[in-house]
């Protein structure tokens, strides 16, 4: 059974500026959690145990949220804020969580090449430190499951509408079960005619071991980055390689609209705020 995830988190968030100046883009918060804290429960949901996060220059606080805060405690435990303590004690608690630094910004196929010791010769999930997806059943188990059928490498994968294609990697595949399609090629942000389908990789992986072979072996592309989708190309000329459909929803943070949509959302999920956001939302609505 797979226990070990990797985390890439190492990009600057250019996209966030000026908020990310100083602060990490995947400690911005949904509501009140760092969009990073969602990805590592949805993997500790899954029954992962073992996480290596990737960082880079400026990511101290993602190693800090993750580590105990003995002073706070305290702070919490003297003004019997019991909740609110045994909320932040859990978080260190989670996972064994270990970090290591991607020295230079060499795309995100790199990132997963600096897990190559800590991954040990096991297969492990790959996870985005800046994506968050809602789903009932944890996305990293929908995939888990489907390697735990085939033994083969297992990328996440979401259905859009066909016009959006040119802003992903997307799959050329041949359904094989429900939800399920191996894998023959990959293309990089095609445009809609040349799209293959409307199925792309949405920042969930599983990979056997060998992927780090196809990693040494891929050149870097535009802008000197190391891509992964280059080595799943090799990688699935040699070897099969599944994808699992998402059953459930992608948040798209990585821009500020969908950023604010998705605090929205799971602001009318949360019970403490979501009588009164709902209120606010429709007065909102009429005054439009």
């Amino acid at each position: 059974m797979i226990k070990k995830a990797v985390i890439p988190a190492a990009g600057f968030g250019t996209r966030f500026l000026p908020a990310t100046k100083s602060q990490p883009k995947e400690m911005l918060p949904i509501v009140d959690t760092p969009v990073i804290q969602y990805v590592v429960e949805e993997a500790v949901a899954a029954g992962i145990t073992d996480i290596l996060m990737i960082i880079g220059k400026g990511k101290r606080a993602i190693e800090e949220h993750f580590d105990r805060s003995f002073q706070l405690e305290a702070q919490l435990l003297e003004k019997q804020k019991h909740a609110q303590l045994e909320t932040i004690k859990k978080i260190s608690n989670l996972a064994d969580i270990h970090f290591v630094w991607q020295k230079e910004l060499k795309g995100l196929g790199d990132a997963i090449y600096c897990a190559r010791h800590h991954v040990n010769d096991e297969p492990f999930v790959v996870l985005l430190g800046d994506t968050v997806i809602d789903s009932q059943v944890p996305a990293t188990k929908q995939l888990l499951d489907v390697f735990d059928y085939y033994e083969e490498s297992v990328v996440l994968l979401e259905e859009i509408e066909h016009e959006k294609v040119s802003s992903y990697g997307v799959i050329d595949g041949k359904q094989v079960e429900e939800d399920i399609y191996r894998i023959n090629r990959f293309v990089e942000k095609p445009t809609p005619e040349e799209a293959p389908s409307n199925l792309v990789i949405a920042s969930r992986y599983v990979f056997t071991p060998q992927i780090f072979d196809y990693l040494s072996r891929t050149t870097p592309g535009k802008g000197g980055e190391i891509q992964i989708t280059d080595a799943m190309q090799l990688m699935v000329a040699d070897r099969a390689m599944y994808g699992r459909v998402l059953d459930g929803k992608r948040c798209d943070i990585g821009n500020k609209e969908g950023f604010v949509r998705t605090n929205i959302e799971f602001a009318l999920k949360d019970k403490d705020i979501a009588s009164n956001m709902r209120k606010y939302i429709k007065k909102l609505a009429e005054e439009l």
